[in-house]
């Protein structure tokens, strides 16, 4: 028993020392590879930049900075008529922006001993006006063409819209704050083929606010392996299903086409495709954009598009492409070190 018993304690003994060995391992890693990134975002830009200014005078672009070195990660602006010049980045680090002439909404990850998530609104100046918790990883983002509504989506469970068994949660918010807004949008009544679908998995994602109707917005719902584009009501609290397979809609400036990305392969090897939608007649038109866009197009004008990639050379990188709705429209390079366009008018 005696040889046993010291035989088991010396195997404890080598677990033990192999797991701190391999604790410790982890851990010089980690501050490795913090020091790394700190690094990073404090070398030198490597795209011409400006210190962060007051929101410029209309048009301009609105987007999350990804060029390496300081910068990094933060918002920036840039004029609409020089996409590719010098930009001027905040000192306001985002996941997903997007804004006004006036306002900014940013989704944030806040990294700490505790990993949090936050959705704030800044003023012109980039001044903090509020902010509020959010329950999960930041995806979508949408401000109305009035200023007066945020719409925000997150991820519960999951982090990409081709992870099997991903959650979201989307909430249209005051800009103001208060009460009112509608809540989670999971509240809503869905409502396909004139029927109350009374089904609890349900998702809701990518609001895009009509122009000039302040009750109207639209969205992508899912139940039961189904995915529609739903017209939402904010006073009657409805989500009404208006099309199948559209995902993360964004309406045209004039108010008559949906721009969205629709997956043409399986739940688990997703590709989404660019494609509009006529409001008017039903019909749908797939661009020729071949890679994989996941991401909720923004509209550049009324014949043209813009989308972020992942940049396929550099990790941590992306940039916008631009794309004109025409179907024999071939994308180009729009701004890059680049994610999250907003274009303002």
């Amino acid at each position: 028993m005696s040889t046993t018993f010291t035989g088991g304690r010396l195997r404890w003994a080598i677990l033990l020392a192999v797991t701190a060995v391999v604790l410790a391992a982890a851990g010089v890693y980690a501050v490795g590879a913090y020091q790394r990134f700190e690094q990073s975002r404090t070398a030198a830009p490597s795209v011409g930049v400006t210190a962060g200014q007051p929101l410029p005078d209309v048009p301009f672009v609105l987007f999350r900075n990804t060029a390496g070195g300081q910068g990094y990660g933060n918002a920036a602006t840039v004029a609409l008529s020089s996409p590719d010049g010098t930009r001027a980045v905040s000192e306001q680090a985002c996941d997903r922006v997007y804004g006004t002439v006036s306002t900014v909404i940013c989704l944030k990850t806040n990294r700490g001993l505790v990993t949090a998530f936050e959705a704030a609104v800044l003023d012109r100046d980039w001044q903090q006006q509020r902010a509020w918790p959010v329950p999960g990883i930041p995806s979508r983002t949408r401000i109305s063409a009035d200023g007066s509504m945020i719409a925000t989506t997150v991820f519960v469970t999951g982090h990409s819209y081709a992870t099997a068994g991903f959650s979201t949660a989307t909430e249209i918010n005051f800009t103001a704050g208060g009460s009112g807004g509608s809540g989670n949008l999971e509240d809503f009544a869905l409502i396909v083929n004139g029927e109350r679908l009374q089904a609890t998995d349900r998702n809701i994602w990518g609001v895009t606010f009509a122009p000039g109707q302040s009750d109207v917005f639209y969205a992508t719902a899912a139940s039961s392996g189904r995915i529609w584009l739903v017209r939402g009501s904010l006073s009657a609290k409805t989500l009404t299903a208006v099309h199948d397979n559209v995902e993360c809609p964004s309406i045209s400036p004039d108010g008559t086409r949906i721009a969205y990305k629709k997956n043409d392969a399986g739940a688990l090897t997703a590709h989404w495709k660019v494609a509009l939608l006529d409001l008017a007649t039903g019909r749908e038109t797939v661009l020729s954009e071949k890679r994989s866009v996941d991401d909720q197009i923004e509209w550049l004008d009324n014949q043209n598009l813009l989308y972020g990639l992942a940049d396929e050379n550099i990790p941590g990188d992306s940039n916008i492409w631009k794309l004109g709705t025409d179907p024999a429209s071939q994308p180009s390079l729009f701004i890059p070190h680049a994610w999250s366009p907003s274009v303002v008018r």
